[in-house]
């Protein structure tokens, strides 16, 4: 058996922890997200707790079954900070069938480099976890995420217009890099 250790981030990025998502991670992302600028891409209206209840029970599935999942991103403190990590793709639209690399920060986070950091160390898990590629599905009007994808050697190859009316309906764009 060989020792698995994760590549540090390059000195001008924070230092992070992800940690498998427990119960009162739910009330913690729950609190973290209940921001509409947070939100903005993702709908715009904070979700209810009991949603975040739900995704931290899959991702803890996730976790044990793949290996990888949705992590609480923990800053410098031991503080979560967000989420960050890989889920098969959960959408009948986009790319069915992929791996998502993906983060939430809270408002507070943003700009310090955290999710650059976490999604470094999430590329460098699925290495060992063996996934092949991953893909990231960024709302065309986020470039904050798009350029954390682009700062992960991730190319711009298809865009899709996610399902919906009015608003619901925008352009997402799909990142890919093969590990």
């Amino acid at each position: 058996m060989t020792e698995q250790t994760e590549t540090l981030p390059a000195p001008h990025l924070p230092v992070v922890r992800l940690r498998v998502p427990t119960h009162e991670d739910a009330f913690a992302w729950h609190r973290l997200f209940h921001d509409r600028e947070v939100m903005e891409f993702l709908g715009g209206t904070p979700a209810e707790l009991s949603m975040y209840e739900e995704l931290t029970a899959r991702q803890r599935r996730h976790d044990a079954e793949l290996g990888f999942c949705l992590w609480t991103l923990l800053d410098e403190a031991g503080e979560p900070i967000g989420f960050a990590g890989a889920q098969p793709w959960p959408r009948d639209w986009g790319p069915t069938g992929e791996i998502e690399i993906g983060w939430r920060l809270a408002r507070a986070a943003w700009g310090k480099g955290y999710a650059t950091a976490a999604a470094h160390a999430t590329l460098e898990r699925l290495r060992a976890a063996r996934v092949p590629a991953v893909t990231a599905v960024v709302d065309a009007g986020n470039e904050r995420s798009a350029a954390v994808a682009r700062r992960l050697g991730m190319v711009l190859s298809e865009t899709f217009t996610r399902p919906g009316t009015g608003a619901e309906r925008r352009l997402a764009h799909c990142f890919r890099l093969t590990l």
